[in-house]
């Protein structure tokens, strides 16, 4: 019995480490990749490119290919980080070793990949920028349009993360549903909810497009960032007409919850194709 409640407390503890380092990362990020750029083009500061440079120095500049190639090596290793883990064999090598810490593991390295990419971050300042918008009024108001578009894009993709069930993608569900012996909280989805979360491994591409591009300022290692991370987002899942259905399907029994009067309920309609899987949920 002791060393059941040791187990379950170390689970717990190691779940919960890694809660607070996604997050505390998950913010850095955000802050990194959208408020500091937005917040330097509306307070000033250093000097985030030289529009006298033209390309054809800028390009030969030993300290913009120096920050360039240091750039595009973060951007390799967080990509060898965030597929090789989701790749099937390792990801069944890595759950044969730490069980059902494997989601938890997936997203404590995906966060230091991360902390390595921000902190070790070269800025490009020795080339132009690809657009500036500098001149009066729109120096002031372009900013604040698009601090406005990155808090509410930063708002949706926080809010789909909690559709998706955000204890589930941080490996926390798994833990609780093992130290309660429940199994894999996967395992009691649908299978269409299977079927979706094994092609759409991120759901907030439309939203981090509208974060990685939508900038007053935009040098070159932020086109590095940008159509790195937009390439990676698209070619990283695989959505088809099933998976769209099975999304518009869900979608509308989520409106017809939100459009319900307080007190009412919604009529579960089984289509055929369910039959076999009505235990499950979706």
């Amino acid at each position: 019995m002791a060393s059941v409640a040791v187990r379950v407390s170390f689970l717990s503890v190691i779940a919960l480490l890694n809660f607070v380092f996604v997050f505390v990362t998950g913010t850095d990020f955000v802050r990194f990749i959208s408020f500091r750029a937005i917040y330097h083009n509306i307070t000033g500061g250093s000097v985030v490119c030289q529009e006298s440079v033209p390309w054809s120095v800028a390009l030969r500049d030993s300290s913009v290919l120096k920050a360039v190639c240091v750039d595009l090596i973060l951007l390799a290793v967080f990509t060898v980080q965030h597929s090789v883990l989701a790749w099937p064999p390792v990801k069944q090598a890595c759950q044969s070793v730490v069980g059902v810490l494997n989601r938890t593991v997936y997203c404590s390295t995906t966060a230091l990949a991360l902390q390595v990419l921000m902190r070790c971050w070269q800025p490009v300042t020795n080339a132009p920028c690809l657009w500036s918008v500098h001149s009066s009024p729109w120096d002031i108001w372009f900013p604040l349009i698009c601090f406005v578009f990155h808090f509410l894009a930063w708002a949706i993709i926080f809010s789909i993360l909690l559709i998706f069930d955000y204890g589930e993608l941080l490996g926390i569900k798994q833990v609780y549903y093992e130290c309660l012996g429940l199994g894999d909280p996967l395992s009691l989805k649908s299978a269409r909810a299977q079927r979706l979360y094994a092609h759409l491994r991120h759901p907030v591409c439309l939203e981090l497009a509208v974060v990685l591009w939508l900038l007053p300022t935009f040098p070159l290692d932020r086109f590095l960032l940008a159509g790195y991370l937009t390439v990676y987002l698209a070619l990283a899942h695989s959505l088809d007409t099933q998976d769209c259905s099975y999304l518009s399907v869900q979608l509308r029994s989520k409106m017809q919850v939100f459009s319900l009067p307080p007190g009412g309920r919604v009529e579960a309609s089984v289509t055929p194709s369910n039959n076999n899987n009505n235990h499950k949920r979706d």
